[in-house]
């Protein structure tokens, strides 16, 4: 995939992809406007919303409703780098969702692109290109 990225007023950055633009921004305290998420927040906000693609996929396979279902995610830094160390993607399931299917769940939402990038991350390169 190709993102160009431009910049706004102050810390926004925005990316345009296909037919989408994201815009990010950073708080008052960094500089920015808070006018929308920082990156960072996308960044995590991408595999929450993966592993929810992933359960939505999963119950209308199987046609069972999606109603009452919701996802937690939360997150530990290490208080030095401030780096995420631990992440906790919380399944919240009615009483009604089939017992048979939790584990099987959980497996699917294990698949998440997202997730397997972390485990195996991408090298990343950056360079420069001047042009007049």
């Amino acid at each position: 995939m190709d993102i160009k990225v431009d910049f706004g007023q102050g810390m926004q950055v925005n990316a345009h992809f296909g037919d989408f633009t994201v815009a990010t921004d950073q708080p008052e305290k960094l500089g920015g406007l808070n006018t929308a998420p920082a990156p960072y927040e996308y960044f995590l906000a991408s595999l929450a919303t993966c592993a929810g693609f992933f359960v939505a996929r999963f119950c209308q396979k199987r046609d069972i409703s999606m109603e009452g279902i919701s996802i937690n995610m939360r997150d530990t830094r290490n208080e030095k780098t401030h780096l995420v160390e631990n992440v906790e993607i919380e399944l919240v399931l009615p009483s009604s969702f089939p017992e048979k299917y939790r584990s099987a769940l959980i497996r699917a939402t294990n698949e998440c692109s997202v997730k397997k990038t972390l485990q195996n991350p991408p090298n990343i390169e950056t360079v420069t290109k001047i042009v007049d």
